[in-house]
C-alpha cells in the first residue's frame, strides 16, 4: 500500500483539453447567424416559394448566401460603425424596401385570387433574371439586414477570441439555412400540386410581406 508521501508525489492528472479558440468562435458564429436568420422573413418566403416551384433554386440559394456572407465580412472589416452612424441610408432603405415588400404582397394576393393559375403546369416559369432582380429586392432593400449583419454580427465578432472564425461560422450558418429550406423545399411539391396548396401558400406571403412592410414604416 503506497504511502501518503508516494501519493502526493504522483503527477496530477492533465486536464481535460479546453476548446480551441477558433472552434468556439466558429460555433458561436454558426448558432448567432441561425438565430438571426430561421425567421419568418420575406427573404425566407420567397426562397420557399421556389424551392416548391424548383424554380432557380440554386442560383438563388447562392444569391442568398453570397450576400450575406459579404455583409457579414463587411461588418467584420470594421463597415458597421459607418453604417449605424448614417440613418438617413437606412431610413431610404426602409422607405424602399417597404414599398418593394407592399408591391410584392399585392402579387402574392392577386395569385391567390386566381388559383387555377397557382398550377406550376399551367403557369409558366419566370426568367432566371427576374427571379434573381426580385432575390436580390428582398436581400438588399430590406434595413433590418444591414443591422443584423453588418452591425451586429461585426459587433459580436470582434468580442470573441477569433474575429474571422466567427465570421465563417455565421456564413456557414447562413448557407446551412439557404439550403436546407431552398433544397429542402422541393420535397413539398406533391403537396402543392393542388392549387388549393398555392392559394394558401400565397395567403401566407402576402400577409408576411404586407405586415414586414408595415413593420418598416413604423418602425
Amino acid at each position: 500500500m503506497p504511502s501518503v508521501d508516494d501519493v502526493l508525489l504522483l503527477p496530477l492528472a492533465a486536464p481535460a483539453a479546453a476548446t480551441p479558440a477558433p472552434v468556439t468562435s466558429l460555433l458561436a458564429g454558426l448558432l448567432t447567424s441561425l438565430g438571426l436568420i430561421v425567421a419568418i422573413g420575406a427573404q425566407n418566403a420567397f426562397v420557399l416559394r421556389q424551392g416548391v416551384r424548383r424554380e432557380h433554386v440554386v442560383p438563388v440559394v447562392l444569391v442568398c448566401i453570397g450576400a450575406d456572407a459579404l455583409l457579414m465580412g463587411a461588418g467584420i472589416a470594421g463597415l458597421g460603425p459607418l453604417v449605424a452612424a448614417h440613418p438617413t441610408a437606412l431610413a431610404v432603405a426602409r422607405w424602399g424596401g417597404a414599398a418593394f415588400l407592399l408591391g410584392y404582397a399585392l402579387l402574392a394576393a392577386l395569385r391567390a385570387r386566381r388559383p387555377a393559375r397557382l398550377d406550376p403546369a399551367t403557369e409558366g416559369p419566370a426568367t432566371l433574371r427576374a427571379v434573381l432582380a426580385a432575390c436580390l429586392g428582398f436581400t438588399f432593400l430590406n434595413p433590418h439586414v444591414y443591422l443584423d449583419t453588418v452591425v451586429l454580427v461585426g459587433s459580436l465578432a470582434h468580442q470573441q477570441p477569433s474575429a474571422w472564425m466567427f465570421g465563417v461560422g455565421a456564413a456557414a450558418g447562413s448557407a446551412l439555412w439557404f439550403s436546407t429550406l431552398g433544397f429542402g423545399a422541393t420535397r413539398l411539391r406533391p403537396l402543392f400540386a393542388r392549387p388549393r396548396a398555392w392559394q394558401v401558400l400565397d395567403l401566407v406571403i402576402a400577409v408576411v410581406m404586407a405586415t414586414l412592410a408595415v413593420t418598416l414604416l413604423v418602425g
